[in-house]
């Protein structure tokens, strides 16, 4: 042989050499990972070594969802745990007397990820959780299909949540089971309504959500909201969605058509940062409720947004007095629920603490604080905005500069918000009659807009209140005035 031809001969076998050593080997089965939350230990001990050689630390979600529906051990005498339960233990705690089959998986599936990233968080779900979440996202190439057999588990229809098509929009390891099937937490339909001299069972500091539509005014008792979450309903001609995310504190009316399109939603019984996601029944995507827009499913490459409703959070009494033509919803929802007041999310709402973890927390403000939130600067770059409450009732005529535009925050005295633009516009006090401005004029103030005496007009902008680490996590660039 040639020395030339021979020296070619062994580049290229050095060459196929190396790009074999380094090529990846193909992804794992998911039956494989199914497998390894085997009751039978041998069929999970023979998942666990055909996974390890193809390992990477993006497959770690799809061990940690498994983990999550099986309960934890506990101490002997120590309280049972739910399928919610995020453990927080060490592994040790499975020699427990109280071990159950569900544990001893649980505790395979949390040893088999200790010893494939060599992260050691024991049966903590929350701190696998947050390291996964910190990992470049580089999910299992069918990871989708895996949340479908998942949830299959809890209610068949999540399963069409997930099916192959469009790339979703959001970090699927970062969706998790809010605790209910779909339409678990029942949504109102068209849900029966009353004049105000009727609402007998309201008092003057009941909490409401009030929201106009082409002049007709409506109140949505939080009282009932909180038990449905979801008001399809409609109001002034226009077919609305009045989504209740009670995890985020947040109400948001968004009109039903868009696009051309008109939808039917419902409650996925899922949730992303802690955020509800609601589905449309037309094409069983998935939708944010903070964004209105698609973020997994067939509409998820769409551009589609919903238009959202300004709305306030009020005192009946406040709301009752400036409308008093509103409707507002009976009683007789046709489900039996404690309606009282302040019952639905009692301990929740009383607490700081949160039920589902979120990716990261910003300590500028408690986590439940209530901040005013909208997005500023129209819908080119719309600039995420937060106004800490506190600082609103404060401050009752507040300006304020956000996305190159100049906005003013007005709040009542039982605490309603709303945001105007005020584009040059300078106002120093509240009126009976409306705000006054620098200048001595007064403007009235309208649910839709400001109106001076000259005639000038300045738009409301679609505010609406948000607990401070759900407005965070969804949008961590916001621009905090606090």
């Amino acid at each position: 042989m040639p020395e030339a031809h021979g020296r070619v001969v062994l580049a290229a076998a050095l060459l196929a050499a190396a790009g074999a050593a380094h090529a990846q080997p193909p992804p794992p089965s998911i039956d494989d990972f199914a497998a390894l939350a085997s009751r039978d230990g041998k069929v999970a001990d023979a998942a666990a070594a055909r996974l390890a050689p193809a390992w990477k630390n993006g497959y770690a979600a799809l061990v940690i969802d498994l983990a999550r529906f099986f309960r934890a051990a506990r101490p002997p005498g120590g309280a049972g745990a739910d399928p919610l339960d995020e453990g927080g233990g060490r592994e040790d705690a499975f020699a427990a007397p109280t071990r159950t089959p569900e544990s001893i998986v649980r505790a395979r599936l949390m040893r088999f990820l200790a010893r494939q990233t060599g992260q050691d968080f024991g049966d903590d779900l929350k701190r696998w959780r947050k390291w996964a979440w910190a990992l470049p996202y580089d999910p299992h190439p069918d990871y989708a299909a895996f949340k479908a057999r998942l949830y299959a588990n809890v209610d068949p229809r999540m399963a069409a949540f997930f099916e192959a098509g469009t790339t979703p929009r959001i970090r699927l390891d970062e969706i998790d089971w809010g605790g209910v099937g779909v339409n678990g937490i029942p949504p109102l339909e068209q849900p029966k309504v009353i004049p105000a001299a009727a609402a007998r069972y309201l008092r003057d500091d009941h909490v409401v959500f009030g929201l106009v539509v082409n002049g007709a005014a409506r109140a949505y008792p939080k009282r009932i909201l909180a038990w449905h979450e979801l008001a399809l309903d409609t109001l002034g001609g226009v077919r609305l969605a009045v989504v209740y995310c009670t995890l985020c504190g947040t109400v948001i009316p968004y009109e039903s058509t868009v696009g051309g399109r008109t939808f039917t939603f419902g409650t996925s019984g899922l949730l992303y940062r802690s955020n509800k996601l609601m589905f449309d029944a037309e094409t069983r995507s998935l939708w944010s409720t903070l964004e209105g827009r698609p973020v997994v499913g067939a509409l998820a490459g769409s551009a589609l947004v919903l238009t959202y409703r300004p709305v306030v959070t009020t005192t009946w009494k406040e709301w009752r007095g400036e409308h008093p033509d509103t409707t507002v919803l009976a009683l007789e929802t046709g489900h039996r629920r404690d309606y009282g007041e302040g019952v639905a999310y009692r301990d929740y709402f009383a607490r700081d603490d949160l039920m589902f973890e979120v990716p990261e927390e910003d300590a500028r403000l408690k986590r439940k604080a209530e901040v005013l939130t909208f997005f500023a600067g129209g819908d080119r770059r719309p600039v995420p905005v937060a106004l800490d409450a506190s600082l609103l009732r404060r401050n009752p005529v507040f300006h304020f500069a956000a996305g190159g535009a100049e906005y003013v925050a007005v709040t009542t005295p039982a605490g309603a918000n709303r945001v105007y633009r005020a584009d040059g516009a300078r106002f120093v006090r509240r009126a009976a009659a409306g705000l006054v401005d620098d200048r001595g004029k007064t403007w009235a103030l309208t649910e839709d807009r400001l109106v001076g005496a000259a005639g000038a007009v300045l738009p409301r902008e679609p505010a609406r209140r948000t607990f401070w680490f759900a407005w965070r996590a969804q949008f961590p660039g916001t621009l905090l005035f606090h």
